[in-house]
């Protein structure tokens, strides 16, 4: 592997099928459609070698490779790899991987979303890895174009006003964002190589007011994207519109980019501001797990309630940040990994009900799991993983962030408890009326086959059997995780 460049070659891979997929005939679609699935699985396993090559119990940041790109104003092709950035780059390649699957049943402009499916895939990548500020940038923006588009031509009646909203309120983030990356350059060591920001920080270089102003820029694009309450209002209706692969990789992974900006960026170059507003972003969190879960409850859309779980649960990333101790740090990010299975699972799940029943109201879906039983079976299992049940992964997440809010700020987490009994409340309240409920007069017309296909089961199975296997033993990826944990935490001091 020395002198490979081995992350580079993860981006190149979906990038340049990407270019090949954009010079096929659109009228070659069952090619175009294998070629994504071949470039999105070499991807994956290409991601499984560079784990397998990732040295476990460092807090360094591994197969750095760097190329000089504007020189003159320290800018560079720099990226590498870490403990924190490990299981969102494995998260991301196996959604992709389960997408490209599902997307063989597509038949609406084939080549079009396969094409920016790749591209997508390309910009999460990019995010994960990129050392270099300007790099992380371009990547994050790349990521919205694909997303917009997909909501906009694949999405359901409104999706002209979701796919503007999105674009509207993530491109105003990110603007604000570029700003914040702007200051860390000119006040900071005149470089966007982020390595050498974080250093420069963390040596106290910043004067606590630029701190204060950079930490504020940086903050809103990080909020808008993950979502943190008030900034959440456009995931809703980008969930209920987007197609479902857009809606399983937007929870899946696109959410999770915020959480890690505020880790990677404001936590350890600006420790001192974010430990001044660390009481705050816990009390958004916190009210995010409680709002979140309550307006679920009131749901009637399907999808919709997923949607909102997702507020609710991303809620237990922020806290678990705002923490900022090493038990806080490392439950957030099994957090934003198995929030990104979990829901990821259940809109695939989603999607596959309203192909059969073409409704998503609550009310009208009963006896699924009488009509599809292994959908019944599998909406079960995903719920009940969502809610948090012990033995399941959403349950470590939520419990190691809970314990790092606890330690940190006790009175305001208390408060998350009230989140936890909704969830469980709506998610019950759902199974019951969805899966197990007698279809009755009034209720949904089923319309499709009894049995799930094979494109169904291959995108849903691997997530419920990852759900299970890091609910029972969560050891390897604390292990991967912790040092980089131990050492962000080691730069609070309250």
């Amino acid at each position: 592997m020395k002198g490979t460049p081995v992350l580079s070659l993860l981006i190149l891979v979906p990038l340049l099928s990407s270019v090949v997929v954009l010079l096929l005939p659109a009228a070659q679609e069952r090619l175009i459609k294998w070629l994504t699935v071949a470039a999105a699985a070499g991807a994956f396993v290409w991601s499984l070698v560079i784990a397998a090559n990732f040295t476990v119990g460092s807090s360094a940041m591994q197969m750095v490779q760097s190329v000089p790109w504007v020189p003159t104003i320290g800018m560079a092709y720099k990226v590498g790899i870490d403990g924190l950035s490990l299981p969102l780059i494995l998260l991301t390649t196996l959604l992709c991987l389960l997408s490209a699957i599902y997307t063989l049943r597509l038949t609406k402009q084939v080549k079009v979303f396969c094409f920016l499916l790749l591209l997508l895939e390309v910009g999460m990548i990019g995010v994960f890895l990129a050392l270099d500020a300007v790099l992380f940038y371009v990547f994050w923006e790349l990521v919205l174009v694909p997303m917009f588009f997909m909501i906009g031509i694949w999405g359901g009646d409104n999706r002209r006003y979701a796919s503007v909203k999105f674009f509207i309120y993530t491109l105003v983030g990110s603007v604000v964002m570029l700003l914040g990356l702007l200051l860390l350059y000119f006040w900071g060591p005149k470089t966007f190589d982020m390595q050498a920001i974080i250093a420069w920080g963390q040596a106290g270089k910043f004067s606590l007011q630029q701190q204060y102003w950079i930490f504020g820029a940086l903050f809103l694009g990080f909020a808008v994207k993950v979502p943190i309450f008030p900034f959440h209002t456009w995931l809703p209706d980008a969930h209920v519109e987007a197609p479902t692969v857009g809606s399983v990789l937007l929870a899946g992974v696109l959410l999770k980019m915020g959480g890690y900006g505020l880790l990677r960026v404001s936590l350890a170059a600006l420790p001192q501001a974010f430990t001044a507003f660390s009481p705050y972003l816990a009390a958004l969190g916190v009210i995010g797990i409680v709002y979140g879960s309550a307006v679920a409850l009131t749901q009637r859309d399907l999808k919709k309630m997923v949607a909102y779980s997702s507020v609710s649960h991303m809620g237990f990333v922020v806290l678990g940040i705002a923490a900022a101790n090493a038990g806080g740090i490392d439950g957030a990010a099994m957090q934003m990994f198995t929030h990104g299975i979990i829901t990821g699972m259940l809109f695939f799940l989603v999607g596959m009900v309203y192909e059969r029943y073409h409704t998503k109201e609550i009310a009208k879906l009963r006896g699924v799991i009488a009509a599809i039983p292994a959908l019944g079976v599998l909406f079960t299992f995903a719920s009940f993983a969502s809610l948090g049940l012990p033995g399941l992964a959403g349950f470590v997440g939520e419990f190691n962030s809970l314990l790092g809010g606890l330690q940190a700020f006790p009175l305001t987490t208390a408060f998350a408890v009230i989140g936890i009994v909704l969830t469980a409340a709506y998610f019950l309240r759902t199974m019951q009326a969805v899966v197990f409920a007698p279809a009755e007069e009034g209720s949904a017309v089923y319309d499709g086959p009894s049995k799930m296909a094979g494109t169904e089961l291959t995108a849903v199975v691997p997530l419920a059997v990852l759900t299970l296997a890091i609910g029972l033993y969560p050891a390897p990826f604390f292990a991967v995780v912790d040092p980089v944990a131990r050492a962000l935490a080691s730069l609070v001091v309250r």
